[in-house]
């Protein structure tokens, strides 16, 4: 274990070169948390090498949309790539990080070339994300979708096409087609609410023009262990989103367990054998391996993340001090006394906050007091259908809670102006455009 005292920062110096005063930051991860830091970052002090098992951003709160056409799956991604003049690239994964040697040992995450490497750092930014919690329920590995990764929605699009066309063909039972065409989300979050609602969306809005014989036979059904569905939001939108999915005919069903996964039917605790022709689950995170990898360092309640102090510095677990050149934020990660979500927003404003700090150490030195982090809420958003949208700002100003149409216009303005780079903020709004003018595609491939 790393020896550590709170009054002294230990820098590494083999990876220290004239052209990069403070050395080597690696940076595990791509996603919100590591990619607007490597975005960011100071490079003509810093060394930035980034080691990510995918070598591109995805902007998660419009993956929904790509699971069902609204948006093409470029519109959302960023290639890391896109900064290789200014930063090493490195496509694997981390699987052991030796804190006494600051070394981290890597295998490339290519197809053909899956080989083990390693490399020093001088200050570790861990920001390796989370996974879908299954809870360990059988099957759900194996049979449900999730929605985290542009592959994951992918993987939805084509399996919905494949559940009408299979359903139009001669020979089925109108048993079968209804089981079929029974499409099941498991989770009453924000992503499971708004996939549902892009569900519905392109159900009702292109599907129905397509397929209208199967239409009486298609059905959709929401379940949640939760005794409410969108419980992070103000209980009056929270109802509202209610009741505008019972009128879109959208079932939801709280305070259900699931038992058991199969290929085509799911068991609920009370409720029995449900079969399904598509099963989403969207209920939670779950640690990575690697953070389950990290025995010396110090875990929250639930051991799911690592544990930092409030300059986001991951915490030893028995002498509960910092380690003065690791950090750790986004879903992987939370602060010591502040548990705050797993949100694109909370890992957003970690990330800004340690540009500051690494880009005032460059400029000043160790010697300046550094604040410690305070997350500014600015509210949450969630789409719900037929152009509406819920905008919960309570956070804010207690009557800052809005639902409908002009919701929704702030909603897809708000993610459009969050867009990473021009050519998403170029081709999201036309393929918006085309969505409305011509309807969504439904090539299957």
């Amino acid at each position: 274990m790393l020896n550590q005292q709170s009054t002294k920062h230990y820098i590494q110096t083999k990876t220290r070169t004239l052209a990069r005063s403070q050395g080597r930051v690696v940076i595990l991860g791509s996603g919100w948390a590591g990619f607007k830091l490597m975005k960011d970052l100071d490079k003509k002090n810093y060394d930035v090498s980034v080691i990510s098992p995918r070598n591109y951003f995805v902007f998660t709160p419009l993956l929904a949309s790509t699971s069902v056409g609204t948006l093409e799956f470029r519109c959302i991604t960023e290639p890391v790539r896109t900064y290789s003049k200014d930063i090493n690239f490195y496509q694997a994964s981390c699987d052991r990080i030796d804190l006494e040697n600051q070394v981290i040992h890597c295998v490339s995450n290519i197809d053909d070339n899956q080989k083990p490497f390693s490399l020093d750092y001088d200050k570790l930014v861990i920001s390796v994300g989370s996974y879908s919690n299954t809870f360990g329920i059988p099957g759900v590995k194996e049979y449900a979708c999730f929605l985290k990764d542009v592959n994951d929605a992918r993987k939805i699009r084509k399996r919905l096409i494949e559940c009408f066309e299979h359903a139009s063909q001669p020979g089925l039972s109108e048993k079968e087609k209804e089981e079929l065409l029974h499409f099941v989300i498991v989770g009453g979050g924000p992503t499971g609410i708004e996939f549902s609602a892009e569900l519905y969306d392109f159900i009702a809005d292109d599907l129905s023009r397509l397929y209208p014989e199967l239409m009486n036979k298609t059905r959709m059904t929401l379940y949640d262990v939760a005794p409410t569905i969108l419980s992070s939001f103000d209980s009056y939108l929270s109802d509202y989103a209610h009741k505008k999915f019972n009128r879109k005919g959208i079932q939801i069903k709280t305070q259900r367990y699931v038992e058991k996964v199969a290929d085509n039917h799911l068991i609920i605790k009370g409720e029995g054998k449900v079969p399904y022709g598509l099963l989403v689950w969207s209920t939670g995170l779950m640690q990575n391996p690697l953070v389950e990898s990290l025995s010396t360092a110090a875990k929250d309640a639930s051991g799911q993340r690592i544990l930092t102090d409030g300059q986001l510095r991951v915490l030893d677990k028995e002498t509960k001090l910092p380690y003065t050149n690791i950090y750790a934020l986004g879903d992987c990660a939370t602060i010591e006394g502040n548990d705050l979500p797993a949100t694109a927003q909370v890992a957003t404003q970690k990330a800004n906050y340690l540009r500051k700090v690494f880009n005032g150490i460059a400029k000043k030195g160790y010697g300046v007091p550094v604040d410690e982090f305070e997350f500014k809420n600015r509210g949450m958003m969630a789409y719900i259908g037929s152009s509406e949208a819920l905008v919960d700002m309570s956070s804010v100003h207690e009557l800052a809670k809005k639902s409908g149409h002009l919701s929704w216009l702030l909603w897809r303005s708000a993610y459009f102006s969050m867009s990473m780079n021009i050519r998403n903020r170029m081709l999201i709004p036309y393929h918006w455009f085309l969505t409305w003018s011509l309807g969504r595609d439904i090539s299957r491939f």
